[in-house]
């Protein structure tokens, strides 16, 4: 039986493509459990089991029903099964049809791969038994588990916390592609040994569908890190925009603190004159309501800190004209040797989302922002804390995303923070409870890097 160098099992089969599917359900899974921003994010373990457990029956089911069929309906066979493995994945992970089609190309390559690996092994260690002896069986199974392990490790790798990017059409076309073309070219020599790329020989036939098989893989993972990376170079381009945007907010504001004080200076030395020309009772209380006014418009915070003074002046106007209770404690002189851009990316970003979020709450009593930086033994503690509706959008892996449709121009808020917070070897969390949304950076206490 096995000197004829006979094609693999369909049991196997089954087995390889099961999974190759779990490998990237688990992936998905794992990496929302880990960066979830919200409990609900998590991939649900009836979704697991179903994948689990339902993918195991099907494809094996399918798999014994497609070894019966004549050779005829090969292609449709490989058709079915690649649609089984999609069902797999994406009752398992829950993620966009597009993804979970580039996924299943991968899958199903690594299945190929795998099968193959582990079979020309096993025939070539265990000629002398049949397949379903203990020896084979468990030679298969365990060298298929392995490569298997580690497509896990690198894929868990790239794959970055719960933010897959949006794929467009260019690239999934192309990966849908890529794996046909590999597929194809890897099986040529059970179709047709007439061509220049098919094998004469069973070991031939062998080494080529493996060989073929890495090489695709290998293809296909560069292609999903390329994705990657082009996804993190157009959220840096944004988040870098972000920065610059608050900065310039950050000097204009500046300029019309400044003018302000210059107005609200003259204003009330004219008061003054004009009071002690003019001094009937009614007059007086006119000019006492201006006055009032007048202090109203040149309040000023003071924390120590001249840049977060001007943020926290602009934004407290902002959040008065709004209908919103601000309060603000905050030592400013902890961020003595922070950059003013990045003292604006914080706290600007920071109470620009909370800001928002607060417009969007109908009760005027609940629109409550508290902003407190402090130091809490060897770290910087800015706590940014607000009311919201309950609405929290987030994507697959449980990150926050813009409520607003252009999701090109907004939603890198957090992501901005979150990166300000790492360059001086902080970090940025979130967390939600009874409709209080809380933003809390952690910086060391010997975080101060001179502005390069």
């Amino acid at each position: 039986m096995f000197e004829s160098l006979p094609d693999i099992p369909r049991l196997f089969t089954a087995l390889a493509e099961w999974g190759a599917a779990l490998v990237y359900v688990f992936v998905v899974a794992r990496s929302a459990s880990s960066n979830a921003l919200n409990p609900n994010s998590a991939v649900p373990r009836w979704r697991l089991a179903a994948a689990a457990v339902g993918g195991l029956v099907v494809l094996a089911g399918a798999q014994e029903l497609l070894g019966r069929a004549p050779l005829s309906l090969w292609v449709p066979g490989m058709m079915t099964a690649y649609a089984l493995v999609w069902c797999v994945i994406r009752v398992g992970t829950a993620l966009d049809w597009r993804w979970v089609t580039h996924m299943s190309a991968r899958a199903f390559i690594v299945a190929e791969l795998a099968a193959s690996l582990a079979w020309q092994v096993v025939v070539y260690s265990h000629a002398d038994k049949p397949y379903w002896h203990p020896v084979s069986f468990g030679g298969f199974a365990a060298i298929a588990a392995t490569c298997l392990a580690v497509v896990y490790f690198f894929e868990r790798r790239v794959y970055r916390q719960g933010a897959l990017p949006v794929l467009r059409f260019a690239d999934l076309a192309s990966g849908v592609f890529i794996g046909i073309s590999i597929f194809a070219l890897s099986n040529l020599s059970f179709i047709s040994t007439a061509t220049p790329f098919s094998g004469r020989s069973g070991w031939e036939v062998f080494y080529i569908r493996t060989l073929v098989d890495l090489a695709g893989y290998a293809i296909l993972f560069a292609q999903f890190e390329r994705i990657q990376q082009s996804a993190t170079e157009r959220e840096l381009a944004s988040i870098q925009a972000s920065l610059d945007a608050q900065h310039h907010q950050y000097l204009a504001a500046k300029q019309d603190m400044e003018q302000v004080a210059r107005a609200h200076h003259d204003l009330k030395h004219q008061v003054e004159a004009i009071r002690a020309e003019l001094d009937p009772g009614r007059v007086a209380e006119s000019f006492a309501e201006l006055e009032s006014s007048i202090e109203q418009i040149g309040q000023q915070y003071h924390s120590g800190n001249p840049v977060l003074d001007v943020i926290l002046t602009t934004k407290g106007r902002a959040c008065a004209a709004a209908g919103i209770n601000f309060t603000a404690v905050a030592d400013g002189a902890l961020l003595g040797s922070m950059s003013s851009m990045d003292i604006a990316t914080l706290f600007g970003n920071a109470l620009d989302n909370a800001i928002e979020a607060s417009r969007r709450v109908d009760d005027p009593a609940k629109r409550l922002i508290k902003l407190a930086l402090f130091r809490q033994g060897q770290m910087v503690v800015i706590r940014v804390d607000n009311w919201f509706d309950g609405r929290l959008n987030t994507d697959a892996g449980g990150r926050l995303t813009t409520i607003k449709p252009d999701t090109v121009r907004h939603g890198w808020g957090v992501k901005s923070i979150q990166w300000t917070a790492r360059k001086y070897g902080g970090q940025a969390v979130t967390d939600v409870a009874d409709h209080w949304f809380t933003l809390t950076v952690l910086l060391p206490s010997t975080n101060a890097q001179e502005d390069e």
